[in-house]
């Protein structure tokens, strides 16, 4: 298995980070094997959905209403809310696996690779890219 990590800067708001060229590049000539994505953070998680027509805007929205910013979490510590953030990995989970034939992502039509940070506490990510030959 080859591994790669790299750093991602998601600002000081919550974010919908597209993945998916850094995804495309890493595998690129590799031939057929699987990525695996993976943040090692407890509080970004990574998706797999369609961006740049309102799916990542949506995503955000949906997660404000599931995990609201306020004072409900015991988890304290950090900007008001932020124990939603240890709770988001529960539904967005921190990794993704996608197959790779001939060296590209075997992603469909609308398919991104996303990171996603509702962190805003913390705006450096890192993210790391394994593949595991077929």
């Amino acid at each position: 298995m080859d591994s790669d990590t790299r750093t991602y800067r998601t600002g000081d708001r919550e974010v919908v980070l597209d993945l998916t060229r850094d995804a495309a590049a890493y595998v690129a000539e590799r031939g057929d094997g699987l990525l695996h994505v993976f943040v090692p953070h407890a509080t970004a998680g990574i998706a797999i959905l369609e961006t740049g027509a309102g799916s990542d805007d949506d995503l955000l929205a949906a997660l404000a209403d599931l995990l609201p910013a306020d004072d409900r979490w015991r988890h304290r510590h950090g900007s008001p809310g932020h124990g939603r953030s240890h709770v988001m990995p529960a539904l967005v989970p921190p990794y993704a696996t996608v197959p790779v034939l001939d060296g590209r992502l075997a992603l469909g039509t609308w398919q991104s690779i996303c990171l996603v940070d509702l962190n805003v506490d913390n705006d450096v990510r890192e993210v790391r890219f394994s593949f595991l030959a077929g």
